[in-house]
């Protein structure tokens, strides 16, 4: 099977840019704040480094917000229904602003939305940390196929696939060059 490049690093620009306003209008409509109350967990590893993005670009729009005050990161590891299955998976160190998610608008962060499977423990893992006044998502890729009733609040790229078609997302900070491929 061979790879085809479906978003570039202009694009992922473009829908990282697209998603942070997105985020601003929305929580502008909720609360009639902009950034006010609002925190952004990513998901290990791809959805920290967007998360990390979208903050940056939040904080352009909004000259008093500090990126680092929007930011945190949802390890969901123990969270899995697949740990049976897959338990080599690596535990990272979940990190909540300081002013915690109690009565937040919390923004979850994910490179590709696929079964739902991920952001269900993702919800499960938030109980632990607090009760947000509300909890949306944001991802860069929407493939389909879910499995839970789970959808994204703000989107990047829909890319109807194959199950078997596997999306890859890359970004500088890891992988030296920003694209996403379907292989």
């Amino acid at each position: 099977m061979s790879a085809r490049t479906v978003l570039s690093s202009d694009d992922i620009d473009r829908a990282v840019t697209r998603i942070a306003h997105e985020i601003l209008e929305a929580n502008t409509a909720l609360q009639k704040s902009g950034a006010k109350n609002l925190v952004l967990l990513g998901i290990p590893t791809r959805g920290v480094l967007l998360a990390e993005r979208i903050a940056k670009v939040i904080a352009r729009a909004e000259p008093d917000v500090k990126p680092e005050d929007l930011l945190g990161r949802l390890d969901i590891t123990m969270y899995r229904d697949d740990l049976a299955s897959n338990p080599t998976r690596p535990v990272t160190q979940t990190l909540i602003p300081s002013q915690g998610i109690d009565d937040k608008v919390v923004v979850l962060v994910d490179d590709v939305l696929f079964s739902g499977r991920t952001i269900r423990a993702a919800l499960d893992a938030l109980n632990d940390f607090g009760r947000p006044r509300a909890v949306k998502l944001a991802v860069l890729v929407d493939r389909g196929h879910r499995e839970l009733p789970i959808r994204a609040d703000f989107v990047g790229k829909n890319l109807p696939t194959s199950r078997e078609e596997r999306i890859n997302v890359q970004l500088n900070e890891t992988d030296d060059q920003n694209a996403v491929v379907i292989e």
